[in-house]
């Protein structure tokens, strides 16, 4: 019998779980996903705040590729020979968000704690602890779904993590403006310091990601072992070296399946262009649209001028501030693509969902050019009111395609590859793959800073549009991708209830 068949018959014995049961198994992803977003839309603004220009802005975010790059893989090994009262995944989800929490809660006062070492290299410490306690929490979510999800209901499985993770994301990424202009915190910073507004919702997100956590952990049961299809734990009786688990890890990585070599490519165009967005958003909108000259981000220019004017201070705060609603609206985007994202993927298939997707976002990206009109209008967001530049509130409309993509970069290839691994090795498979996911943020971070500063002198908006053609050379990668159809046949018609 092959391998591919035996995990077909392992698969039938999963029963099928109501939506809350499924809910539940994904639902402290929301919280780390707050987390996650508080710290995607104000790390490079609280760094830049602490002292760093914005050549090395992208080299301080290499700690979150790197972080994944080495956990992961063995939080997913260790995961696969773990069972405890907590459960095989659960206990390191717990661990992780722990971890995370007290990240959060350190660095954004990083200029305060900081007693025998600079501030910045301070934050940038408690960057990576955040960065090793999100990766520790990330894979075994992924691992969980697929652990309890059987086949037939993995798209719902994995469109419903998608959209909790957004939700989360909008919520993670509006909360500074929220803070500033509903409770009326402050938002900007004197140099070396980090605004109050960003401090208060770091403390706030580690509550929230802390309490989604648990929330999972108590309410989702885990399959034991050799139960309803999953894998019996192999028994560790003769202690191995090193070297040999090395060699084996590299095995596993030479005989990976097909389908997630070619998936690998994809992965590198849309997430080198991520990481872009996610370093450079900030200082590309604030000089685009608010007008801020580059000479403003940079650390000896604003040593020799001694004070930050406060226009420039409150412009930069603003725009900061703005970079949260706009990733908020393209993660409450996302949200709103994963609920369907399912049924489409159904009716057309995973490839041309997924790639239609990526095509949608490389177009945002470009778009983002377009929209720099600096007349001042009042915007109504509901909470409150608010003055910035048109271009500025044009900037929802790339959001969209943004959106778009986010959502079927988190769900699709997950999708696509759970049916291709080997049961017993989908934990470390699962963690393999974030190579593909750290690889070309790490190639990003190395050379985007350069870019940047050498090719396009320091004008953050060029660089976003790199970002653009990478995520467009994604959408066409996709075609290349090679499903199980076995597995790719998908019955289900519409999202169960309980």
């Amino acid at each position: 019998m092959s391998e591919t068949s035996n995990q077909n018959q392992q698969e039938q014995h999963k029963p099928r779980l109501s939506f809350w049961q499924i809910w539940n198994v994904s639902f402290g992803f929301l919280g780390v996903q707050f987390g996650f977003a508080l710290q995607n839309a104000n790390a490079s603004r609280i760094l830049s705040d602490l002292g760093a220009d914005l050549h090395s802005l992208s080299l301080f975010w290499l700690v979150a590729p790197i972080m994944g790059l080495i956990i992961q893989p063995i939080v997913g090994s260790a995961s696969d020979k773990t069972w405890n009262r907590l459960g095989r995944r659960n206990p390191y989800i717990l661990a992780g968000g722990v971890a995370a929490a007290i990240g959060m809660l350190l660095m954004p006062n990083s200029a305060t704690l900081a007693s025998f070492i600079t501030p910045l290299f301070f934050g940038a410490m408690m960057l990576a602890l955040m960065d090793a306690s999100f990766n520790l929490a990330f894979q075994p979510f992924r691992a969980l779904v697929s652990d309890m999800v059987p086949a037939e209901q993995r798209n719902v499985g994995y469109s419903i993590q998608s959209f909790l993770i957004n939700i989360g994301a909008v919520f993670g990424s509006i909360l500074p403006f929220v803070l500033t202009n509903v409770i009326g915190l402050e938002n900007t910073a004197s140099t070396g310091q980090v605004a109050p507004s960003v401090i208060w919702a770091f403390y706030i997100g580690a509550t929230v990601m802390l309490g989604s956590v648990l929330w999972t952990v108590l309410r989702t049961k885990e399959y034991q072992p050799g139960t309803n299809g999953l894998a019996e734990l192999e028994e560790q009786k003769v202690e191995r070296s090193l070297s040999k688990k090395l060699a084996e890890f590299f095995l596993l990585v030479k005989t990976m399946p097909t389908t997630m070599k070619q998936l690998a490519v994809v992965q590198f165009f849309s997430w080198f262009a991520l990481f872009i967005m996610w370093v450079y958003t900030m200082p590309a909108i604030a000089q685009h649209i608010w007008g801020i000259d580059a000479k403003w981000f940079d650390p000896t220019y604003l040593e020799s001028v001694g004070t930050i004017p406060e226009h420039i201070a409150k412009a930069k705060g603003t725009a900061g501030d703005w970079v949260g609603i706009i990733f908020a609206a393209y993660s409450l985007f996302a949200a709103i693509a994963s609920i369907f994202m399912a049924k489409v993927a159904n009716k057309i298939g995973r490839k041309l969902t997924y790639s239609l997707s990526l095509l949608a976002g490389g177009i945002g990206y470009l778009s983002i050019m377009l929209v720099n009109n600096p007349e001042l209008t009042l915007v109504n967001l509901g909470i409150t009111q608010i003055s910035v530049p048109q271009g500025a509130v044009s900037l929802f409309l790339p959001m969209v395609g943004v959106g778009m993509a986010w959502a079927a970069i988190l769900a699709m290839p997950y999708a696509i590859l759970a049916g291709s691994l080997p049961v017993k090795q989908t934990g470390v498979y699962m963690g393999i793959f974030n190579f593909t996911i750290a690889a070309p943020q790490i190639v990003s971070g190395i050379f985007a800073g350069w870019i940047l500063t050498a090719v396009f002198d320091n004008q953050a908006i060029y660089i976003i549009m790199l970002a653009g053609i990478s995520m467009l050379l994604g959408a066409i990668a996709v075609y290349f991708v090679k499903e199980d159809t076995e597995q790719a046949i998908v019955t289900e018609e519409a999202m169960p209830v309980s």
